[in-house]
């Protein structure tokens, strides 16, 4: 088990950028194993992961999420090639789709079909990946790549890329077991929805495409809420929870647990306009299950509980309706707290990527629709495999 700290950073200008990577080195110090970034209409993750990757040494830079249909498959692997390189090795890419209104109205995109898209999106990029064996070609359904370098290509850094994909709903979870590396799933999944559902979805598709579902990682994201006051640290989670709630994304999590009255509320309230009836919806039961709340010494025992349902832990300040240097200071303060409950061999480990995956790892097959280099998968074995 390992765990990873999700960076935030306030400031502006080039600050902004100094104190992301400030962090990414302190969370390394402390003992975690990766840092991650996402991105969102006003951010990209790929520039910041540039940041993360220059600031450490050791551990593993992620997107958690990248979107995958903002950028073209050629695009991602170039962008991927490069942090690969200006990190040695340490890059994990985390692809998923946010919401389907998200798709269509920030990305300009058909949000029809997200699960097909991904499994194609990865099997594509699996193929540039492998540029310098030789052309790609492919049509697919979404992408068509025709591509012969018309210079030598270095191979890349990593031989294989680990790629993770994220999901809730039952085809997101059958894509990542069947192509990719590992899942990466939601805040809002509880260690029961992991465990009745996600995993034996997730195994079964893997087992499907031929795969060692051992092979396929899973990361968790658990929202954390530190303060010394507990009534103000609960306030904030007991917020993030309910900007969640509405979406029909999550209604399986909802429902698996009997809580459909809860997202009812939160909806109505949602649709009053009422932000604070939102909130006050979210019984303590509801937030217990979907994040932990609680004094900084309570932490690392509050964390260990939680690993136990996943491969690797991404921690992750609730920073809904926070200003950018509140969400730093957020951050911080998870940072600070779990110091005393990271290991003490990884803070002292050699500088080499630390794994946040299972170690078996193969080759997903790649799709017949590709071809040329497409038709290679790569032999190498990845130390780390990574909505809805």
């Amino acid at each position: 088990m390992g765990y990873g700290l999700t960076i935030f950073s306030g400031g502006r200008g080039a600050d902004r950028f100094r104190r992301a990577a400030a962090l990414a080195a302190d969370a390394e110090d402390a003992g975690f194993d990766t840092v991650w970034t996402g991105e969102l209409y006003n951010r990209s993750a790929t520039i910041p992961l540039a940041v993360l990757a220059q600031a450490t040494r050791r551990v593993r830079i992620g997107s958690d999420i990248a979107y995958g249909v903002g950028r073209s498959p050629l695009i991602w692997a170039a962008e991927a090639r490069d942090l690969d390189e200006l990190s040695e090795g340490r890059l994990v890419l985390g692809l998923g789709n946010g919401t389907p209104a998200m798709t269509a109205n920030w990305l300009s995109a058909d949000p029809s079909a997200p699960a097909e898209r991904m499994r194609e999106l990865v099997t594509v990029l699996r193929a540039l990946w492998q540029l310098d064996q030789g052309p790609v070609h492919h049509e697919g359904r979404f992408y068509t790549v025709h591509l012969a370098p018309t210079a030598p290509t270095p191979a890349p850094f990593q031989r294989r890329l680990p790629i993770w994909t994220a999901g809730i709903g039952p085809r997101m979870v059958a894509t990542a077991g069947a192509v990719a590396d590992g899942l990466i799933g939601h805040p809002l999944m509880t260690d029961r929805f992991v465990t009745e559902v996600v995993r034996p979805e997730l195994h079964a598709a893997a087992r499907a495409a031929g795969r060692d579902p051992a092979s396929v990682g899973l990361t968790g994201i658990l929202m954390c809420a530190v303060d010394d006051d507990v009534t103000a640290a609960r306030r904030r989670l007991r917020f993030a929870v309910a900007q969640y709630a509405p979406s029909r994304v999550y209604e399986r999590i909802f429902a698996l647990h009997g809580w459909q009255h809860v997202q009812a509320a939160v909806r109505d309230a949602a649709r009053r306009g009422d932000p604070e009836g939102m909130a006050a919806a979210v019984p303590d039961e509801c937030l217990d299950a979907f994040g932990v709340a609680c004094a900084p010494g309570e932490l690392p025992e509050r964390v260990a509980e939680r690993a136990r349902a996943v491969d690797h832990l991404s921690l992750v300040a609730p920073v809904w309706g926070l200003t950018s240097d509140q969400s730093e200071a957020a951050t911080r303060a998870v940072l600070d707290a779990m110091r005393c409950g990271l290991p003490a061999t990884i803070r002292s480990a050699p500088p080499e990527p630390a794994p946040i995956a299972p170690t078996t790892a193969q080759p997903a097959p790649l799709e017949p629709a590709t071809n040329g280099a497409a038709s290679s998968a790569s032999t190498g074995s990845p130390t780390s495999g990574g909505q809805a």
